[in-house]
């Protein structure tokens, strides 16, 4: 079976998924390493994708919940030896204010937070304080 998209599905997955995206034209690369832009028919899809799987999980008794994006640094260092493998990957937010300096935006030398945070979409470290509460067995 020959496919306009190389390489193949079988050949490099991830290679081939990313081109299959732009192909079909449903994101494209942003401007922030490691983030796309999800073009409409490619949230659509998304939107789809999303209320069927929702569907089927609440059909099973199961409440949605949602978690921080901004985690304590302290979480992570609790788990070190967990989030080794990906805390290369992860963003770090040392100020919570920005302020016009010297003709720029730059970060407020007075906003520096006590703790830094890290950036992660999904996190264990976060739900597993937070279940460390919920679940009473």
């Amino acid at each position: 079976m020959k496919t306009a998209i190389t390489p193949t599905r079988a050949e490099n997955f991830s290679e081939w998924y990313q081109n299959l995206i732009t192909a079909a034209d449903l994101a494209e690369n942003a401007p922030v390493r490691g983030c796309m832009t999800i073009k409409p028919y490619g949230w659509a899809i998304w939107e789809l994708m999303r209320d069927e799987m929702d569907r089927r999980i609440k059909a099973q008794g199961v409440l949605n919940a949602n978690f921080p994006l901004l985690i304590p640094i302290d979480f992570f260092n609790r788990e070190a030896e967990h989030v080794a493998g990906f805390a290369k990957e992860a963003a770090v937010v040392t100020h919570y204010r920005l302020k016009m300096i010297d003709g720029a935006l730059q970060p407020d030398p007075e906003s520096k937070l006590t703790e830094p945070y890290i950036i992660r979409p999904t996190s264990e470290t976060i739900i597993g304080d937070a279940m460390s509460r919920w679940v009473q067995s």
